[in-house]
């Protein structure tokens, strides 16, 4: 059984992860193509462990893409096989900084809530 990924909007409609997306591809196309790559491999369980995906925490995990610079999607799991994209970055540094951890937790919480209503 395959998991689906779909990406967190906010209550306007607007979509974090594909705007981050959409400005990967402009700025470096070639690890575009590596994290679609990777976002297509989490449909398959096998890929839900390092070294592409890690856990973080609280239920919040990251997709990780070396190149350049280190290009992370973070995201959580959901009821029915769903995987929910909720933030992307891209540092030079192995930690990803906290308050890029916050805005993750923050979206995850804030889908997690909509979601349940």
């Amino acid at each position: 059984m395959e998991f689906s990924v779909e990406f967190y909007e906010t209550e306007g409609g607007v979509s974090p992860v594909r705007q981050f997306l959409d400005e990967l591809k402009v700025s470096d196309p070639d690890d575009f193509v590596a994290v679609l790559a990777g976002l297509a491999k989490l449909r398959n369980r096998q890929y839900h462990r390092e070294p592409l995906s890690k856990a973080l925490g609280d239920g919040l995990f990251e997709l990780r893409h070396v190149g350049k610079l280190n290009t992370r999607v973070l995201w959580f799991f959901v009821k029915n096989r769903r995987i929910v994209a909720v933030h992307g970055i891209r540092n030079k540094g192995l930690a990803i900084p906290v308050r890029d951890l916050t805005t993750a937790r923050e979206r995850m919480r804030d889908w997690q809530k909509r979601e349940s209503s």
